[in-house]
């Protein structure tokens, strides 16, 4: 075998598939990119004109079921409530959004007008990046684009998840698992606060239960000690979790 023609030959970089040298250091630890960072204020100072912020108070509608699709938004601060209301009259609360999440993205995929209206819950800083806009930006802007698609990967995934648990999970889970979520549940160790303008009406639609079913649970998670409320709100603690990993 002839040593020297495989001695010499490049080694192929399996990220960039283009011949490179084997390091002289073999101890050296490969670079890490480092994330992206999507800064809001300094993306607004870039974008100008093209995009708005607005702050809302409680039940004030940012649009509603019907509204043209032109635009989407980020939540800078506060929650935003997305819900959608049957030919009945009936109302359902497919999401309740927090701080870095964007919504009404559908207008990106040919939506034209909106399927779900969003109301502030108490209160939100939302920005407004119109669609010719946010086209341009997602070219431009890689660390708004990245920020976006890891948005849109955790909502269909969210969304995979909203299913299985309706399909097969009792009321309690889901409500468990709701609680879990309006917490950011695994962001943190410590106890997560609930805004108290999360009604009991508001969890009962998220779930697809009556008000009384999840009065009944809320009392029980109260007595086993995963949640605490008073005038202050709802506190949810980590220990709430054993109600939905327990068969």
């Amino acid at each position: 075998m002839n040593r020297q023609s495989t001695a010499h030959q490049p080694k192929l970089d399996q990220e960039r598939f283009i011949p490179s040298r084997t390091p002289q250091n073999q101890d050296a630890k490969p670079q890490v990119k480092a994330r992206v960072q999507f800064r809001p204020e300094a993306f607004l100072s870039k974008v100008g004109a093209r995009s708005k912020r607005a702050d809302f108070r409680l039940n004030d509608v940012i649009f509603s079921q019907g509204d043209s699709a032109d635009a989407i938004y980020y939540i800078q601060r506060g929650k935003v409530k997305i819900s959608v209301v049957s030919n009945r009259g009936k109302e359902a609360v497919i999401a309740i959004l927090g701080a870095g999440d964007f919504f009404g993205e559908g207008c990106l995929a040919g939506q034209v007008k909106q399927m779900s209206s969003a109301t502030a819950m108490p209160s939100a800083s939302v920005m407004r990046l119109e669609k010719r806009s946010a086209v341009r930006v997602l070219h431009d802007d890689p660390g708004f684009t990245e920020v976006f698609l890891r948005h849109l990967l955790s909502r269909s995934i969210r969304i995979e998840e909203d299913l299985v648990d309706q399909l097969f999970n009792s009321s309690e889970k889901r409500l468990a698992r709701t609680l879990l979520l309006l917490a950011r549940y695994g962001r943190g160790t410590q106890p997560q606060q609930v805004l108290p303008a999360v009604s009991q009406e508001t969890l009962a639609e998220m779930i697809g239960t009556t008000r009384s079913r999840v009065n009944f649970f809320l009392n029980k998670f109260r007595k086993l000690g995963f949640i605490e409320y008073d005038g202050d709100g709802l506190t949810i603690n980590p220990s709430l979790l054993t109600v939905v990993v327990h068969e």
